[in-house]
């Protein structure tokens, strides 16, 4: 069977369609479908819940952060060994960057890229035939960006589904099932967004339930036909970062989770191996490796097990001493002097650099970034320029004296400033990569 494709959209943040693309997927594997899921912009997330219900990894498309190929080259892997590919879009279909047409990290851009259809998940509660105006302006407003069908949410009756699936039928517009409105179907949220698909002591019983109502809600059959054919072809595209070393410490528990699939697989593919090690359990980085990766997560809801946990704080300065450390945001957080959890107690962390974080002093700070790195690390070399995002709401309430790694830029080209520090083999920063700008 050739591969297929279609991306699950809402005219807005807040819709449900996270919850209608789990139930989606958990249906048709159900019925037997090979599913692969990808999440469109940067989120660690939502592509773990789509990997528990799709019992695969799920991965990441980023129209500004990726150069073009490397989408191409990712979404033809996968197409290799699924029947369909569901790709989730962040926020409203259309809401990105202005700037480059194809480039701005919309949804609509994949849609157009990849010649996918959109799956638009409406809330449709507060509303009745005003749900076909919208559905209309976003199946007008692109001509390279179609709409396949509509699946109307928190319907809160048979009679306002009668009035919504009406006025869709007026203009043409395929309804391809609803979803009643039911307050007892949540995500549990927290700071940084949804709580972690590893921490749902249920997930398996929350899974299996929004696969029965898809089933029971949805038209499947009609779901399928609207998928269209993926052409993107494997293109020679190099990883999305260079591997920093051959055999790659990589810290991986509760407190360290935000590492994108699509680096890791890109670094194996490259010939690198990479050895987890939990310093929640107090494991320090085995010391046959050539370099350490500490990933962004929630260092802040552990800091007191992190800084009891002395084999890793000693095993990490000693493994700094010969081999290059880097850490990402929450990794960057832990590498400092100390840390400030919710209630404004001090945690004492590595202190491999010098500054200190707070998250009782908190400050949200969202978007895209380009950083130019002033000095070699394991992100790259000096002089590269990668893309990517920060979320996080720590402050720096400790400048410290460490030399800063990279320059910043936002999506829009405004300039940040330096960001992130480096001493010695040790360098970190707030800024998560997910591609060289090649």
């Amino acid at each position: 069977m050739t591969a297929k494709g279609l991306i699950v959209a809402a005219p807005r943040s807040g819709s449900g369609k996270t919850t209608v693309t789990l139930g989606l997927i958990g249906a048709l594997r159900r019925r037997g479908v090979r599913v692969r899921t990808a999440k469109s912009g940067p989120d660690y997330i939502d592509p773990a819940f789509h990997a528990a219900a799709s019992g695969t990894t799920g991965f990441n498309l980023d129209t500004w952060a990726m150069p073009p190929d490397l989408i191409d080259a990712l979404v033809a892997d996968v197409a290799a060994d699924a029947d369909l590919l569901i790709v989730e879009a962040s926020m409203g279909l259309f809401d990105g960057l202005s700037g480059a047409p194809g480039r701005r990290g919309a949804g609509a851009d994949l849609a157009a890229r990849l010649n996918l259809p959109v799956l638009l998940v409406m809330d449709v509660s507060g509303q009745s035939q005003s749900a076909a105006a919208i559905a209309h302006g976003f199946a007008t407003l692109d001509e390279n960006v179609r709409i396949g069908a509509v699946i109307a949410n928190r319907v809160a009756s048979e009679r306002h589904l009668a009035q919504v699936a009406d006025s869709m039928r007026q203009i043409a517009m395929p309804l391809a099932g609803a979803m009643m409105r039911d307050q007892t179907i949540t995500l549990p949220e927290r700071h940084l967004g949804l709580v972690q698909a590893r921490e749902h002591g249920d997930l398996d019983k929350l899974l299996d339930r929004l696969a029965d109502l898809a089933e029971e809600r949805l038209d499947l059959d009609l779901i399928l036909d609207t998928a269209r054919p993926i052409t993107a072809t494997t293109a020679d595209a190099a990883p999305a970062l260079r591997p920093p070393g051959q055999r790659i410490a990589l810290a991986s528990d509760a407190a360290f989770t935000f590492i994108y699939p699509h680096l890791t697989d890109g670094w194996r593919r490259a010939g690198s191996e990479i050895i987890p090690f939990s310093p929640l359990a107090d494991e320090a980085p085995p010391a046959d490796c050539d370099v350490c990766w500490l990933p962004g997560g929630y260092p802040e809801l552990h800091a007191g097990a992190l800084a009891a946990a002395t084999a890793f704080r000693s095993g990490l300065e000693a493994f700094a001493e010969a081999q290059p450390v880097h850490g990402e945001c929450g990794g960057y957080m832990v590498l400092g002097e100390g840390l400030e959890d919710a209630e404004g107690t001090r945690h004492t962390m590595t202190g491999l650099l010098s500054h200190a974080t707070s998250f009782a002093k908190r400050k949200m700070n969202l978007g895209y970034r380009q950083a130019t790195l002033m000095a070699d690390c394991p992100a790259g070399p000096a002089g590269a320029v990668l893309r990517g995002h920060e979320f996080h709401y720590a402050t720096v309430i400790e400048a410290g004296s460490d030399e800063p790694l990279a320059d910043l830029i936002d999506g829009q080209g405004r300039d940040l400033g330096a960001s992130g520090g480096r001493r010695g083999r040790v360098s970190g920063t707030f800024f998560h990569a997910i591609a060289e700008l090649k």
